[in-house]
């Protein structure tokens, strides 16, 4: 049972990464026509990206959201409808996760700065920020990826009980919605070096990024916070 609730969430989650990448990544500023001779792309382009992410990210928070409520269903020490529910086994928390959570709070500082040098016109400042959100939303899924081989080398198995299960299950979610926001950061990355001038795209994308990397973070400490507490 746990197997398939791991592989059902994964796959959705695989969906909701690809599904996401391809929204953030279309230039809908770029082909959107025009009307009575006039070019709309300059007015309608940047807002229907921004809503289209702000509508991602409902998305999302619902999609955690049902993941965290079975999470919390399903510690319940009780048989219900003739299924023993007592099988839970709280999983010890590797400490590397404390390492990983400060990196991706870096990630979140580095971007933000990023994006409030470029407004200001400081474009290698804005590049450098770029770069280090990037740089530690990398180191942090490394990390992840090392918590997970501790708990496979302590004998925490996926398949060894329901809360191995959804820790895999819940990190994973998030890993792979930050490697969508590293497809989509790799893009703004580019360019921004491509010249010392960013036009309105590259604002874009920096803005973009930087909203979906503050999500994220605040995404993972309410997991941490709920491993932590549970």
């Amino acid at each position: 049972m746990n197997l398939v609730v791991a592989t059902v969430a994964l796959v959705a989650g695989i969906l909701v990464w690809w599904l996401a990448a391809r929204r953030l990544t279309t230039k809908s500023w770029e082909a959107q026509g025009t009307y009575d001779g006039r070019d709309t792309t300059q007015m309608a382009g940047p807002a229907a990206a921004q809503t289209g992410l702000w509508v991602f990210l409902a998305v999302a928070t619902s999609f955690f959201a049902l993941f965290i409520a079975a999470y919390l269903m399903r510690m319940s020490p009780a048989v219900v409808k003739g299924v023993d529910l007592r099988d839970w086994r709280p999983v010890v928390e590797p400490g590397i996760l404390w390492v990983n959570t400060a990196l991706l709070v870096a990630g979140s500082i580095g971007m933000q700065l990023a994006s409030q040098a470029l407004r200001r016109g400081e474009f290698e400042r804005a590049r450098v920020g770029m770069l280090a959100g990037g740089l530690f939303a990398i180191a942090f899924l490394a990390g992840q990826w090392l918590a997970w081989r501790q708990l496979q080398a302590a004998g925490y198995y996926a398949a060894g009980n329901p809360a191995n299960a959804f820790f895999y299950v819940l990190t994973g979610l998030h890993g792979l919605h930050l490697l969508g926001g590293l497809f989509v950061w790799s893009r703004a990355v580019a360019r921004l070096s491509r010249g010392r001038t960013p036009g309105d795209t590259t604002h874009l994308s920096v803005t973009l990024c930087t909203v979906y990397w503050h999500y994220l973070l605040l995404i993972w400490l309410v997991l941490f916070g709920l491993l932590l507490s549970t």
